[in-house]
């Protein structure tokens, strides 16, 4: 059983993985005659394969309960996957590079503080959504099209928060 505990989630300590959204430490630019800032270009969207395409949705997700017990890892071999929460929920996310196995030793676990998003690169091996504390709801971008764009990689592990 692998046990980790979740660290505060920083761009830096997440690079390997993906981007952080996060429009706080972003630059950003007025446009709409001056009424909006717009935090542009937050996270790079992948869509690889045939007939592949952009979907946007939103996701509603139970909260989980403390210790976190997973038995396996995702991912998605042709496409980034992106959850922003439209509440300021706070999640769990548990995250592995990219590659055909798991070493374990590789295995990071980070807690957003309800105004991040995560952005997972293509490959990037993530555990299924875990929001804090209660019910909540995620915009959501990531890659339709045709061929397999979900494995599962079976592994124990416990997270806690520090």
């Amino acid at each position: 059983m692998l046990e980790l505990k979740a660290e505060p989630l920083t761009a830096e300590a997440f690079a390997p993985f993906g981007d952080v959204i996060d429009a706080r430490t972003s630059a950003s630019f007025p446009i709409n005659a001056g009424r909006t800032q717009r935090h542009h270009d937050l996270a790079k969207v992948e869509t690889l394969g045939e007939n592949a395409h952009t979907l946007i949705n939103i996701f509603v997700s139970q909260p989980i309960t403390l210790p976190l017990e997973l038995t396996f890892l995702e991912r998605h071999p042709q496409g980034s996957q992106a959850f922003m929460p439209l509440h300021q929920e706070r999640f769990i996310v548990v995250v592995a590079p990219p590659g055909e196995h798991i070493c374990p030793a590789d295995v990071r676990a980070f807690v957003t503080d309800g105004r991040q998003g995560v952005n997972y690169r293509a490959g990037t091996w993530h555990a299924i959504q875990s929001v804090l504390e209660r019910e909540g709801e995620f915009l959501v971008v990531d890659r339709g099209g045709d061929g397999n764009n979900c494995d599962e990689f079976s592994l124990a592990i416990t997270v806690t928060l520090t």
